[in-house]
């Protein structure tokens, strides 16, 4: 960890009051030497002092007309840090406008109920990958019933492991087409406008494939129950209700994107939501109202519970949105969704550009002088501040 990577003044655009890093310079050093942590949780935590601090470089804006002048550090991208997702995000975004499907789009959430969490948190990589198969495979097949849509859906899955309070929480969040394209290619089958799926067969067939895939798993010794016993186990989650949340349909294509940027690149908590750091505890918005106040090594253990392995991937596509289905079936459900309209559609907006990009995203021009608001704000390079090097602190 960076010794000396100290937080820099606010600035004067969207800077929020509390940050996790201020977390992490509290009480970092303790908790890495009284917890047991892995390479990418170590990672963050140094990623998280440094990012947006001299010590990865950055530029200095100058105003041309008034010579104001102001540093502006570089982030450090990790994706699980909560400054460095807003652009990441938009990119994302814009990337999929030209896959989302101009239909009804529904929300479903599959849940690991609570006796699987800790062997989820035991064995990250294998039950994430099982929870994506699982929930999407549930969704496909139903589509697929001939007594249902007897279509192939479309599907993006985005996986979360928290609660609002930074509990282990393991789902994952579907978006799922209002309908799909039948096995022939030959038209779009649209599904009820009120619901996709009644939630009850859902959360069946989904304890059914989970159980299936979960057994599978400990045959192969890729799953370690630790000690709990196995037919105990499986016959308490035969018995118990799979939890599958539906919200009701939103719109169109625009509505769908909008929507998915909320939960894409989202990470346990955002710096926004932190109301108070101090030796004596964190303090942190909840929901309806509500706060949370954990002391900072809870809060640091509970962030740091939510760091996906590495190189997993957290949003994955399935049905018509499956790599092989992009340019063949999925163009073929765009064809058949947009041929009844008589106008064509509006060419699609070019990718914005960094400043662009930053204008929508901050509210501001970075080329505009916070001072005298002339447009003359130019860019040079700074350079990276070495750990070793002495930093002014006057």
């Amino acid at each position: 960890m960076h010794a000396h990577a100290e937080r820099p003044p606010d600035a004067p655009h969207g800077r929020t009051s509390h940050e996790v890093a201020d977390v992490a310079r509290l009480c970092g050093e303790e908790f890495t030497r009284s917890h047991r942590l892995g390479p990418e949780q170590m990672r963050l935590l140094r990623d998280l002092l440094a990012c947006r601090t001299p010590l990865l470089g950055g530029h200095l804006d100058a105003c041309e007309a008034c010579g104001e002048s102001r540093p502006s550090y570089n982030s450090c991208r990790n994706r699980h840090c909560p400054k460095c997702q807003a652009v990441r995000q938009a990119r994302w975004v814009e990337a999929r406008e030209r896959r989302v499907l101009p239909t009804p789009h529904f929300h479903v959430v599959f849940t690991l109920p609570a006796p699987l969490r800790g062997v989820a948190l035991r064995h990250r990589r294998v039950v994430f990958d099982m929870l994506f198969a699982c929930a999407a495979d549930t969704l496909l097949t139903l589509g697929r019933d001939p007594h249902r849509l007897g279509a192939q859906l479309a599907v993006t899955a985005v996986l979360h492991t928290w609660k609002r309070d930074l509990g282990w929480h393991p789902h994952v969040h579907c978006i799922v087409s209002g309908g799909g394209l039948d096995v022939a290619g030959d038209r779009w089958v649209s599904s009820p406008k009120k619901f996709l799926f009644p939630v009850l067969v859902m959360g069946a067939l989904f304890r059914g494939k989970m159980l299936a895939a979960l057994g599978d798993a400990v045959d192969r010794g890729q799953i370690d129950l630790d000690g709990v016993d196995r037919r105990a186990l499986f016959d308490g989650l035969h018995r118990t209700r799979w939890i599958v949340y539906a919200k009701r349909p939103f719109g169109g294509a625009e509505h769908v994107i909008r929507y998915l940027g909320r939960y894409t690149h989202r990470v346990g908590i955002s710096n926004g939501r932190i109301q108070s750091v101090d030796p004596s505890g964190v303090r942190f918005r909840t929901k309806e109202g509500r706060e949370v106040t954990l002391t900072p090594e809870e809060f640091l253990r509970r962030f740091l519970l939510h760091v996906l392995p590495r190189g997993f991937t957290k949003i994955r596509h399935f049905g018509l949105l499956a790599a092989g289905n992009v340019r063949g079936r999925l163009e073929r459900a765009r064809t058949l969704l947009t041929e009844p309209t008589p106008i064509s559609a509006p060419p699609r907006p070019a990718p914005r550009t960094p400043v662009e990009l930053l204008l929508a995203l901050l509210g501001f021009d970075v080329r505009v002088c916070p001072r005298c608001h002339a447009p003359a704000m130019t860019r040079g390079p700074l350079p990276l501040l070495r750990e070793s090097e002495p930093r002014d602190t006057s």
